[in-house]
């Protein structure tokens, strides 16, 4: 993509994570929750796939899409401030940033009344999942489960690869690292069976990833995180295709509110769907 993309009086141009706080405060705006300090992580996988279109040098537009590796990339942050839709700034905003992608296959969390508007643009529905938010009622956590610092990402690495589309090291050993963020695994018998992050938001506490192997591991690690989170409450995206999933989200007390759609505009590799329990982040995948 060239530096900036004039449409009309749209210019669209790469953002600085500087320049992407309005775009954080937009999706805080919409009800999305957005983490307090998930830029650095975004930033650090992918540095050029943040896309911000501006009206008179007022931020107006924004999509992100993130590339991960040669093969795959997921788009977020699709998004038209209110006063300016129906005019195409959000179309526009929407093919800089596919160019970005070039020939990858790419996902995308949505909003399931926007499928339509996906499909016709070569996306197929995965999955939903739903948001499940409140204060986990769960017993303590067993001595299986072990906080973890930014130090151990040679540790999570193969696991979280295992269960995603494409490796994300960059990401990963961002977010690991943020402060405020708080990452458990459970160990059993010296092999990682599962590994869950906390982080900030501007509402409830954000979950995510939530990735186990089976239903005792992920509760486990829910319950760590809920004892950590003292009371405030969680919100774990919980694809509703895995059962043990959405039943130890309901069996903690949590409650479903709005879902989403992920889709792909291909197949990827294969993966562990069966072990995500919780989506890392609906921005980024």
């Amino acid at each position: 993509m060239p530096d900036a993309v004039r449409i009309d009086d749209l210019v669209i141009a790469r953002a600085t994570p500087a320049e992407w706080s309005a775009v954080v405060g937009w999706a805080a705006a919409e009800g999305w929750n957005p983490g307090a300090r998930d830029t650095t992580a975004f930033f650090a996988q992918d540095p050029d796939g943040f896309f911000l279109g501006r009206v008179n040098g007022v931020p107006a537009t924004a999509v992100s899409v993130v590339n991960y590796g040669d093969e795959f990339a997921f788009l977020g942050f699709y998004l038209v401030r209110e006063d300016l839709r129906g005019r195409g700034f959000g179309l526009a905003t929407w093919e800089a940033g596919m160019k970005h992608a070039g020939d990858r296959v790419v996902g995308l969390d949505g909003v399931p009344d926007q499928q339509d508007n996906y499909r016709r643009s070569g996306f197929e529905l995965a999955y939903r999942s739903a948001r499940f938010t409140g204060s986990p009622r769960l017993p303590l956590p067993d001595d299986s489960v072990t906080a973890l610092a930014a130090t151990d990402f040679a540790v999570l690495h193969p696991y979280d690869s295992a269960c995603q589309p494409a490796d994300r090291p960059e990401f990963l050993s961002a977010w690991l690292a943020e402060p405020g963020h708080r990452t458990f695994a459970r160990i059993v018998g010296g092999t990682v069976t599962g590994y869950a992050t906390l982080r900030p938001a501007r509402d409830s506490l954000r979950v995510g990833p939530l990735f186990a192997d089976g239903p005792e591991d992920a509760r486990q690690l829910l319950a760590a995180l809920a004892a950590h989170a003292a009371g405030m409450p969680l919100a774990v995206d919980v694809p509703l295709c895995n059962d043990a999933a959405v039943r130890l989200m309901e069996e903690a007390g949590l409650r479903p509110s709005f879902e989403t759609a992920r889709m792909y505009t291909g197949p990827v590799r294969e993966h562990h769907r069966d072990r995500i329990f919780g989506v890392t982040t609906l921005e980024l995948g």
